[in-house]
């Protein structure tokens, strides 16, 4: 695997730690939980992990599974022209991303383990369905000869990265506690506020990403 796309994915992953969804509920907990807090935190994001980690393993099989059943289509332009016209599509449809000032944030009913759980695969429907960078890095892989346990390795360390922010969040809240809470209320305040602007960066870059790594393959 070369550097290209070490450097690719890597930047892929870091787009995904933008997301709004996981630092913002994670915000949540932190600011209204009084009880279990980094219990429930811990049981957060590994539900969010697990599911995203599950995504990829399918994705991959399925892409690999195609890759192999169409391999005569995949050796010639047709599929660098596909992903490239995504990348097109991407970049050219971040710059109609409307504005939504209403909050996509989910929030738990109780502060029980189950409802916890919930909340992370809620998390994990919402966004999936915009998980551009994961979906970008997924394809960028199937596209490479690499054995099973390499793409698996790369899923797992994309994932770890992905969580790297809520991470830090809790790090920071359990050094420094109720000192830097004004703080994290603004963050969460700009993060409510500012979703879709985020939304329409990522998808930006990704197509950015996806068009240059493509267009010397057409």
């Amino acid at each position: 695997m070369g550097t290209d796309i070490i450097i690719y994915l890597g930047g892929l992953a870091l787009l995904d730690t933008l997301s709004p969804t996981i630092i913002g509920v994670t915000l949540f907990l932190v600011l209204t939980y009084n009880k279990n807090l980094t219990s429930s935190l811990i049981v957060y994001l590994f539900t969010v992990v697990l599911l995203y980690f599950s995504l990829g393993i399918i994705m991959m099989l399925g892409l690999n599974y195609i890759t192999e059943a169409f391999s005569n289509i995949f050796q010639n332009k047709v599929f660098s022209w596909g992903i490239f016209m995504i990348g097109v599509i991407l970049f050219t449809a971040s710059f109609f991303i409307p504005a939504n000032k209403k909050s996509n944030i989910p929030k738990p009913k109780t502060q029980s383990i189950y409802s916890i759980i919930i909340i992370g695969v809620t998390t994990f429907i919402i966004e999936a369905g915009t998980a551009l960078p994961y979906f970008a890095a997924i394809g960028l892989l199937s596209t490479i000869d690499i054995p099973f346990y390499q793409w698996l390795s790369i899923l797992v360390i994309y994932n770890i990265i992905m969580i790297l922010p809520a991470l830090l969040i809790i790090l920071v809240y359990n050094f420094f506690g109720k000192l830097i809470k004004p703080t994290l209320v603004n963050l969460r305040n700009q993060i409510l506020s500012s979703s879709s602007s985020a939304l329409s960066w990522v998808m930006s870059i990704v197509g950015i990403i996806l068009i240059i790594y493509t267009i010397d393959y057409l």
